[in-house]
C-alpha cells in the first residue's frame, strides 16, 4: 500500500490539494460553532441582549451553510479520486496478469486473481473514501479539542488522559480481533469465486451427470461460510458505536460532576 498509494495517487494530487483545504475548514468550523454556542449562552440569554442572539446565530446558520458547501464539495472530489484511483489500479492489475505465464496463473489461482482485481480494489477504494472525508479530519479534531478544552478548564482537561486512552484501547482491540476475521473473508471469497467458475465451466458435465443438487450445496456452503463471516465482522464493529457513545456520555456526566464539586467548593 506505502507504493501502491503514491504512484497512483500523484496524478489527483491537485484534487487531494482541494480536498485537505475543505476538510480542514469544515473541522475548524466544526470546532468553531460550540464556541458561538457558548457566546449565546454567556451573553445572549443570560444578559437577555435579543441582538446579541439574532446576531450571532445569523453567523452560525452562515458557518453552518459553509460547511454544507465544502462537506459537499470535499466528497465529490474525494470521492472522484477514489473511483478514478480504483480504474486505475484495475487496469494496471489486469495488464500484468495478461503478462502472467500459465505457471504463474496456476500459483496465484484463477479465483485469487479475479478477487484481487474486483473485491480488493472496491475495499481499497471504500478505504479511500473514508480516509479522505474522516480519517483526515479526525487528527485535526482531536487536536483543536484538545487545545479548545485546555483553553476552557484546564484542571477539567485532565479527564482527556483518561477518556483517549480507553478510546484507543476499544478501538485497538475491536480492531485486533477483526484482523483474523478479515483474512479469513479474503479466503473465503475466494473460494466462492472458484465453486462460481468451476460450475459455469462444467455446466454440460454436471447436467450429464444430473450433479445439480450436489453443485447447489457446494456453493450454498461457500456461501453460508462466508456470509458468516461477513456477519461476525459487520455485528463487531456495530458494537464500536455503542461503546464509545457510551464512553463520551460518561465523559460528559464525569465533567458535569467534577463541574459540580468545583461550584460546591
Amino acid at each position: 500500500m506505502t507504493r501502491l498509494l503514491p504512484r497512483f495517487l500523484w496524478p489527483y494530487r491537485w484534487r487531494l490539494a482541494i480536498v485537505m483545504v475543505l476538510v480542514t475548514i469544515q473541522a475548524l468550523a466544526n470546532l468553531y460553532l460550540p464556541n458561538l454556542n457558548a457566546d449565546i449562552i454567556n451573553n445572549g440569554v443570560l444578559k437577555g441582549d435579543t441582538g446579541y442572539i439574532i446576531r450571532t446565530g445569523g453567523l452560525m446558520l452562515l458557518i453552518t451553510f459553509l460547511l454544507g458547501i465544502c462537506a459537499i464539495v470535499g466528497i465529490y472530489f474525494g470521492s472522484m479520486t477514489a473511483m478514478a484511483f480504483g480504474r486505475d489500479v484495475r487496469s494496471a492489475i489486469f495488464r500484468q496478469v495478461m503478462g502472467f505465464s500459465q505457471k504463474e496463473t496456476n500459483l496465484f489461482g484463477t479465483p485469487t486473481l479475479i478477487t484481487r482485481n474486483t473485491n480488493d480494489v472496491q475495499q481499497v477504494q471504500m478505504v479511500l473514501v473514508m480516509a479522505f472525508n474522516i480519517m483526515i479530519m479526525a487528527p485535526i479534531m482531536c487536536v483543536g479539542g484538545i487545545i479548545m478544552a485546555l483553553r476552557e478548564d484546564v484542571p477539567l482537561s485532565g479527564l482527556l488522559i483518561v477518556i483517549i486512552p480507553l478510546v484507543l484501547v476499544v478501538m485497538l482491540t475491536l480492531a485486533r480481533i477483526a484482523m483474523p476475521l478479515f483474512r479469513s473473508m479474503q479466503k473465503k471469497t475466494d473460494r466462492i469465486q472458484q465453486v462460481m467458475r468451476e460450475i459455469l465451466s462444467g455446466m454440460r458435465v454436471i447436467r450429464a451427470f444430473v450433479r445439480t443438487d450436489h453443485e447447489e450445496a457446494r456453493y450454498d456452503q461457500a456461501n453460508r461460510e462466508l456470509t458468516d463471516t461477513a456477519l461476525r465482522v459487520n455485528r463487531l464493529f456495530a458494537m464500536m458505536i455503542p461503546f464509545l457513545f457510551g464512553i463520551m456520555n460518561l465523559s460528559t456526566v464525569a465533567i458535569v460532576w467534577f463541574g459540580g464539586l468545583r461550584i460546591d467548593s
